[in-house]
């Protein structure tokens, strides 16, 4: 089969998914924004062609680019996994009729007001939504619903350019640095009161082939606004033998075929507490933050093998061990400036060694990055257990031993 694979570059995982449906016996095809002696030896080894476009979400300039390939050697997929290149990606498939993720599909993963729309309408447990540009229209909906709200772009991925608004005036100045009023239009919706958490796959046609369940610890708005913080992120492996995941695990399955998604990778966030579990929001397309690598680590899989096998041929290779739970730490530096130096690293890791995975410590006199920026800005470790709750304890460890100290 001969694969488009979309932006090969960056970031820097993205090289996997090339390697992996190269091994699984694909004539790769890169498209990307970079010229093509920016790739790496490695990278040009497993393309037997490479394209550069001004920007891979310009669709009439890789619909030409695909156009041209299509040409010289039909073209059987083209795959992205980038949340922002999606849309785009679908939209040239549409135009040149190549097999994948269809543009309806893709808006509805990532228009959060219709997405709940399309849910709701299907049974699946939502917050009340609303999608507007009209602000008598949305202080309306914060009239009838009540205060918290949320208000996020109406596509997008993770916290970013997301707020909570506790009151009228809160709700106008995130409406004001939205743009809402100047064209723009943002979704609003209902505050859920929970924990959060998420629900991976791997679909093929339709039916989940792998899953994952992970947690936030704290919930994903307060981690990215509060620095004396260090976040974790954890998926158990206690997905099949603990009950409480089951209702999960099915209201990921009836949110897959609600929405038409067909053979893709996912990403589910949901949340769960005194209002029940409530889904939240999809992208179909894998997690941010390499989350990839601990599912990796966690159950003995090769995880972008396992995605090439399924866009190519209809099926995976390997079942999940589920032998380790994995998690990653956030560690932010006690100020903004540039990193100095760390405390209690050799501590951290002569006690927990055996467990450690990979760390990221920036070495002294990076930039630090702002606590905003994401769980692996700065510095970041990541750990395995077969114990999940053991897991917890020792990633808590490291955030209260280990510091970044800066100036």
């Amino acid at each position: 089969m001969h694969i488009i694979f979309v932006e090969p570059c960056f970031p820097a995982n993205q090289k996997q998914f090339v390697r992996a449906l190269h091994e699984a016996g694909a004539t790769v095809t890169g498209i990307g924004e970079r010229p093509k002696d920016a790739l790496d030896a490695e990278l040009r080894s497993w393309l037997v062609h490479y394209e550069q476009v001004p920007s891979v979400v310009d669709v009439e300039a890789v619909t030409d680019r695909v156009r041209a390939i299509h040409s010289r050697l039909r073209v059987d997929r083209l795959e992205a996994s980038v949340e922002a290149h999606m849309m785009a990606a679908a939209q040239v498939r549409e135009v040149v009729g190549i097999q994948g993720t269809s543009t309806h599909t893709t808006f509805l993963c990532r228009d959060k007001p219709s997405m709940k729309a399309a849910l709701a309408e299907a049974g699946v447990p939502c917050a009340r939504s609303i999608g507007s540009g009209d602000r008598e229209e949305i202080h309306a909906f914060a009239n009838d619903v009540d205060f918290p709200l949320i208000v996020k772009p109406r596509s997008g991925a993770g916290a970013s350019a997301t707020s909570r608004a506790d009151d009228a005036e809160s709700l106008d100045r995130a409406l004001d640095e939205a743009g809402v009023g100047r064209g723009a239009q943002v979704a609003v919706e209902e505050f859920i009161e929970g924990h959060e958490g998420f629900f991976d796959t791997i679909t093929i046609g339709g039916s989940v082939a792998h899953e994952f369940v992970s947690h936030y610890y704290p919930n994903v708005l307060e981690a990215m606004r509060t620095r004396w913080i260090s976040p974790q992120i954890i998926t158990t492996n206690r997905v099949a033998t603990a009950p409480a995941y089951q209702e999960v695990l099915e209201m990921g399955r009836r949110v897959i075929s609600a929405l038409g998604i067909d053979t893709s990778a996912t990403h589910m966030e949901w949340f769960a507490g005194p209002k029940g579990l409530k889904f939240s929001e999809i992208g179909c397309r894998p997690p941010g933050v390499r989350m990839w690598d601990l599912y990796a680590a966690a159950n003995g899989i090769d995880i972008y093998a396992e995605w090439a096998l399924a866009v190519l041929y209809g099926r995976t290779g390997r079942k999940t061990s589920r032998e380790f739970s994995a998690g990653m730490i956030n560690l932010r530096p006690d100020q903004d400036g540039r990193i100095t130096g760390y405390e209690g690293a050799d501590a951290i890791q002569e006690r927990f060694g055996e467990w450690i995975i990979d760390a990221h410590l920036p070495s002294a006199g990076t930039p630090t990055q702002p606590v905003e920026a994401g769980y692996m800005a700065n510095a970041w470790v990541r750990m395995r257990h077969p114990d999940y709750d053991t897991l917890r304890s020792m990633l808590d460890t490291v955030g209260e031993t280990l510091k970044v100290r800066a100036s």
